[in-house]
């Protein structure tokens, strides 16, 4: 099975986006370290990074984009309410709504540490 390891810097934070993009994961959850979310047979492992520093000897820490994840969604109606959600939401919106050449739906959010992620339609 692959893994995503995405470094949060307060993971109940990190986790309520993550929740509103669809994901399954208890709110037990939020005062962990470590936490890891399968989604069609991948995982998802979130780490603060304080645990990540214990694992990668206290690295520099990250800037800037690191990453970027799509999630893929059925409609371009479904796109672009979630889009709408998570500005609502403060959320910061990097590419509104749009069509691209190749026909789909296409809109980039940030997450609250800065990744960018694609919802695509």
């Amino acid at each position: 099975m692959k893994r995503i390891a995405i470094f949060v810097e307060r993971m109940e934070r990190a986790l309520n986006f993550y929740r509103t993009l669809g994901l399954e994961i208890p709110a037990s959850a939020d005062e962990e370290q470590h936490v890891e979310v399968e989604q069609n047979g991948l995982i998802l492992a979130f780490d603060t990074w304080e645990m990540a520093e214990g694992i990668l000897g206290g690295s520099e820490k990250p800037v800037g984009y690191r990453m970027e994840i799509a999630f893929q969604f059925d409609s371009r109606e479904a796109l672009d309410e979630l889009y709408r959600q998570l500005t609502a939401k403060g959320y910061t919106g990097y590419l509104v709504p749009q069509d691209t050449p190749w026909g789909e739906g296409y809109a980039i959010v940030k997450d609250p540490d800065g990744n960018l992620i694609s919802l695509v339609a």
